[in-house]
């Protein structure tokens, strides 16, 4: 699969949602999804990167499968409630930008 911008990410989503999915989950049912979706991925993690040990039923745990579950219901919700991703992205980083470019650059807890 090419690269996909978050734009066409949604569109995607919106598309396979119509033809697939028959209609959105309401925006309260795909928080509560996201959520799980969420701990999925943090239980993936901790295993991976924390200090506990697999489960038999983890061991075939897709970590990028898992990040792609969270997309995935970040996108529905985007949709729902008319986000553009793109510009909240942007925006985002901006605001970062301001707030934080001499922050972490002067953290002596982030020295190598």
């Amino acid at each position: 699969m090419a690269d996909i911008t978050l734009q066409e990410a949604q569109e995607k989503v919106d598309q396979w949602i119509k033809t697939y999915g028959v209609r959105y989950f309401n925006e309260l049912t795909n928080m509560t999804i996201l959520t799980e979706e969420v701990g999925e991925l943090a239980r993936i993690m901790a295993r991976t990167y924390g200090e506990q040990s697999f489960k038999e039923s983890d061991k075939n745990r897709d970590l990028g499968d898992e990040m792609a579950d969270v997309l995935w219901v970040l996108i529905c919700l985007a949709n729902q409630t008319g986000v553009d991703l793109t510009a909240a992205f942007e925006k985002n980083l901006q605001k970062k930008t301001s707030r934080d470019k001499e922050r972490h650059i002067n953290n002596k807890k982030l020295d190598v």
